[in-house]
């Protein structure tokens, strides 16, 4: 036999076993044991020159074959380890969500594990895998979080470890099915910072305005504290004697009105600011309101709405509605389809009756569709009272900030104020029309909205 043809055999006698192991068992080697199989490698190119290489080829081959098979039977298995996972189903997009993974070794010998859990991408495990050593027969607990950059329903279905040999020649991996499913919903925490700062009198601190009633309603709500712009006409002067401080009368605002969103969906909300898309935004801001208005006593409902209507939540009270805004809007994404104003209004009119503050959050990107906007919102005047939120667009701004524009940019700053110029032309159109319109930028937008709601109960507009 000539020595090509032995080293051929060589090679196929080596590759097909690593195949069926990689195949069937999930064992693979190891850099390590690449690496010594370099030296047989090399004795057997001696077979080039002479013959008398041939005996310490096959000793060299036999204690290689020897040690890598009986370093194989030192590998574990999977009876030899359990994996559990615990994790919170809730979690808000791009906060820290914390999940623990404890893995057993139920064998009587220690090993030297990496522990990775089949999370999705989107949702950003730190750290992404463990390299471990497990004592016998001991619990180890391993803490990750996750920092999810969507919202929606992921799915994380199994857990990987793989598992060294004793001399390190040769790993194992090992599947463990364990099904979890995260629901990442918008960040929530902007409203337990609300309610703490509305219990202490603190809302500028995120923006929100105090603002002043005109007129009052008649239902006492509650005392507190005097502050430089109430009206000296409540002031409780028993509480006042009692307290020895000034304490004034609180009132509560008109019950039962209604706001309904309509939320777009279409493609003129897949652009992004700051790292979320303007339905993320928008989304974020919503719900903000809602709370709010919940809180006031007001109803809430929804209609979502791309090339058709997505999905409808009625406008009800009670913070349970919250619940249900949130699940109705947790796994909605934009999507780059036309969206149909048309249908949104229509339907609007067939569900809802009473009058509500209409609050439309789109992007006005072009004639067209701007035209739609103006026509639909102009008509509800009078039935109900439309609010238009149309977002901006930060880099058109930034394109006419500069004092001297030279160059390309130059261009690009003239192009950008002939949009802006015909943007503050539709804004004028729609006050002009009955139309109350706020123009924000999308991650700015939540401190405003909730500040013209405010506003327009405070003026008794509904």
């Amino acid at each position: 036999m000539s020595p090509f043809a032995i080293v051929l055999l060589e090679l196929a006698a080596v590759a097909a076993p690593l195949w069926l192991l990689g195949r069937y068992a999930r064992v693979f080697p190891r850099r390590r044991l690449v690496l010594a199989a370099l030296a047989p490698s090399a004795v057997t190119f001696g077979l080039l020159a002479t013959d008398w290489f041939l005996p310490a080829v096959v000793l060299v081959d036999v204690a290689l074959v020897v040690l890598a098979v009986g370093d194989l039977a030192t590998l574990p298995r999977a009876r030899h380890f359990s994996v559990e996972r615990q994790a919170v189903r809730v979690a808000s997009l791009r906060k820290p969500h914390p999940v623990s993974l404890t893995v057993d070794n139920l064998a009587r010998r220690a090993w030297n594990v990496s522990v990775r859990d089949g999370v999705p991408r989107l949702l950003s495990p730190s750290p992404e895998q463990f390299d471990v050593s497990l004592p016998r027969r001991r619990r180890t607990v391993l803490h990750y979080e996750l920092r999810a950059g969507r919202r929606g329903a992921f799915s994380i279905e199994n857990v990987y470890l793989r598992a060294r040999s004793h001399f390190g020649l040769w790993q194992r991996s090992l599947s463990y099915p364990l099904s979890s499913v995260i629901h990442v919903y918008p960040d929530m925490k902007q409203l337990g910072q609300y309610a703490a700062l509305a219990r202490t009198n603190r809302l500028s601190l995120v923006g929100v305005r105090r603002v002043r009633r005109i007129g009052q309603d008649h239902e006492f709500e509650r005392l507190r504290d005097y502050r430089v712009d109430d009206n000296y006409r409540f002031i409780d002067w028993r509480a006042t004697a009692r307290r020895r401080k000034l304490t004034v009368k609180d009132f509560q605002s008109s019950q039962a009105q209604r706001i309904v969103f309509l939320l777009d969906c279409g493609r003129m909300m897949t652009n992004e600011a700051r790292g979320l898309s303007l339905l993320d935004h928008g989304l974020n801001a919503m719900l903000m309101l809602a709370y709010v208005a919940l809180r006031q006593g007001d109803s809430v409902g929804l209609i979502a709405f791309a090339d058709r209507v997505l999905s409808h939540i009625p406008a009800r009270g009670g913070m349970n509605q919250m619940n249900r805004l949130l699940h109705a809007g947790f796994d909605r994404f934009p999507t780059l389809v036309e969206s149909r104003y048309d249908l949104a209004f229509h339907y609007l009119a067939a569900h809802c009756r009473r009058r509500a503050l209409v609050v439309l959050v789109t992007n006005a990107i072009d004639e067209v569709n701007t035209n739609q906007i103006e026509q639909y919102l102009a008509n509800l005047v009078g039935r109900h009272l439309p609010l238009g939120v149309l977002l901006r667009d930060r880099r058109l701004f930034e394109a006419v900030e500069p004092e001297r524009l030279q160059g390309d940019a130059l261009w690009r700053g003239a192009a950008a104020a002939e949009i802006l110029t015909w943007r503050q032309q539709v804004l004028t159109d729609l006050a002009s029309k009955g139309v109350l319109v706020l123009d924000v930028f999308p991650d700015q937008m939540t401190a405003p909205l909730v500040n013209r709601y405010l506003e327009i109960k405070a003026r008794h507009l509904l």
